[in-house]
């Protein structure tokens, strides 16, 4: 009776040991004493006095006798040392200091947005949307980075969309993977997470200046404010959660450009632009305006015969040359749906890496022979894709490539050009169609087009980060020589001298027997 009731007693006190360090480990993987916690504990506790009452006598030995002083030793030790650790964990906690330990500090930022954040005289709080499918590891890294920088000035959250659609909402946010910037009544966001899109929205929140966007009418342009189809109501959600301003311009009524005007955009133009209205809008840009310009392939739109100015002077003096074709794409669902294959180097397409685009239809853009004034093509098309010239044959479904009147592939789909002297900056695209509601949210277009704006706005890079020099390393394989002495001393070497330290201590100890 007595050896079961030992026995009962040793599988109690194993049940405890098990419980207590069960619970331990749950209190440290949930941050808190949480229920299973409680439950593990109280398993604990209970399975330790039935252990004693099963054993008292156990007990009693254990406490009274040399044990028990060796215990005691062993359980004082093991509370010094868990003592250590939670109070270096508290100091670690309450002081956050990291060492960039980096030979090109790719951990560190800049000074440029160290100075921003130290500047700071308000609180700034970032927002950063992401669902389960978007890493934010990077975007934490750099969102402490900079809470850390700015002595309690820069706040972040992380919120999942799908489980917060309301707040999402009202943030404007649509692309997972967002970053809102809040600073009293003000907002920014942006969609490319990195150092430089960062300080540059948080300079434009503390910095804030009117940005008025006037969109083209008068000419059978879709409307900018509705949310059908051929609308652009999604583009200007989100220009005006980025603070810009949209309004609507009229040039043959009001024969003059506002001079709040920032930007001017004409979309999908079904007539011509008028000589007096090419004459305002180039006073305009070569004052230091920005223009971007999304012209229709013309056999889908209402030109006819007529000429078209606008074109004609962006090729006379900006070298942007509009090609009178429609790009056919059969690699494509439609065959006229043009897919972006790969983008130009430019700043537009920086934060676009790893996405496509796709243009509905699109005439392709070249570069005149001014070779003083050289756009750059921000999209191209496939080698596969053509600029077919032939609209008889579209009409009739039968274009096919021919060489000699058609423009063989790859083709640009956009340009950007900028002209340093005056600030003055135009991006032209070949469609009008792929930044309205029914194409904004595939794939790349909806970034294609902000950037844009933000590019000819003048605000894509308010501030040039010092750029950090990149420590090559190349991994030198050692000679064979070299591989066989590393190979003999972990398989023999290693060994054999634990072997004989163990023959040694063995000898050791039979001598002092």
């Amino acid at each position: 009776m007595k050896t079961n009731k030992t026995k009962y007693s040793q599988i109690a006190l194993i049940i405890a040991a098990i419980a207590a360090v069960a619970s331990l480990v749950l209190t440290i993987i949930y941050s808190g004493f949480t229920l299973a916690s409680q439950i593990c504990l109280g398993v604990g506790v209970v399975a330790l006095a039935v252990s004693i009452l099963l054993d008292p006598e156990d007990v009693r030995a254990f406490f009274s006798g040399r044990q028990a002083k060796y215990g005691t030793n062993m359980l004082l030790s093991t509370l010094a040392v868990l003592a250590i650790l939670v109070v270096v964990n508290l100091i670690g906690y309450h002081n956050d200091i990291r060492w960039d330990l980096t030979a090109d500090k790719t951990n560190s930022l800049s000074p440029e947005t160290l100075n921003v954040l130290k500047s700071l005289d308000q609180p700034v709080t970032a927002q950063a949307y992401f669902t389960s499918l978007t890493s934010k590891e990077n975007a934490e890294t750099l969102l402490r980075n900079y809470s850390n920088a700015a002595r309690g000035k820069f706040s972040y959250e992380f919120i999942d969309p799908n489980e917060n659609p309301l707040a999402a909402n009202e943030a404007g946010i649509t692309r997972d993977g967002s970053i809102v910037l809040k600073a009293s009544d003000a907002q920014e966001i942006i969609t490319a997470v990195n150092e430089q899109q960062l300080t540059s929205a948080l300079l434009r929140l503390l910095s804030p200046e009117e940005k008025v966007i006037y969109v083209l009418t008068g000419h059978g342009e879709p409307t900018f404010d509705a949310y059908e189809d051929a609308s652009y109501a999604y583009a200007v959600r989100e220009l005006t959660t980025k603070n810009y301003t949209i309004n609507e311009l009229n040039l043959l009524a009001t024969n003059k450009v506002p001079e709040d005007a920032k930007v001017i955009i004409i979309a999908g133009p079904q007539k011509p632009l008028s000589e007096d209205e090419v004459t305002l809008l180039k006073a305009f840009v070569d004052n230091g305006g920005g223009l971007i310009v999304m012209l229709e392939p013309t056999a889908l739109t209402q030109f006819g015969d007529s000429q078209d100015p606008l074109a004609t002077w962006l090729a006379d003096e900006w070298n942007i040359q509009y090609e009178d074709d429609l790009i056919i794409d059969l690699t494509s669902q439609s065959g006229t749906l043009a897919v972006v294959e790969r983008y130009g180097n430019h700043a537009i397409t920086t934060s676009l890496t790893g996405m496509t685009a796709v243009f509905p239809t699109c005439r392709s853009l070249n570069t005149g022979t001014d070779s003083s004034i050289t756009p750059t093509a921000l999209a191209y098309s496939s080698a596969n894709a053509w600029g077919e010239t032939d609209m008889e044959a579209l009409l009739n479904n039968s274009a096919t490539y021919d060489a000699d009147s058609d423009h063989a592939g790859p083709l640009a789909l956009a340009l950007a050009v900028e002209d340093s002297s005056t600030g003055s900056r135009i991006v032209a695209f070949g469609d009008s169609e792929f930044a309205n509601n029914a194409m904004y949210q595939y794939y790349g277009n909806a970034d294609l087009f902000l950037n844009s704006v933000d590019w000819v706005a003048k605000q894509d890079q308010l501030i040039n980060l010092t750029a950090k020099s990149t420590t090559e390393r190349t991994l030198v394989t050692p000679n064979k020589a070299v591989q066989n002495a590393i190979l003999f001393g972990s398989v023999a070497v290693i060994p054999l001298a634990i072997i004989i330290a163990g023959v040694v201590v063995g000898i050791q100890r039979r001598k002092e027997i």
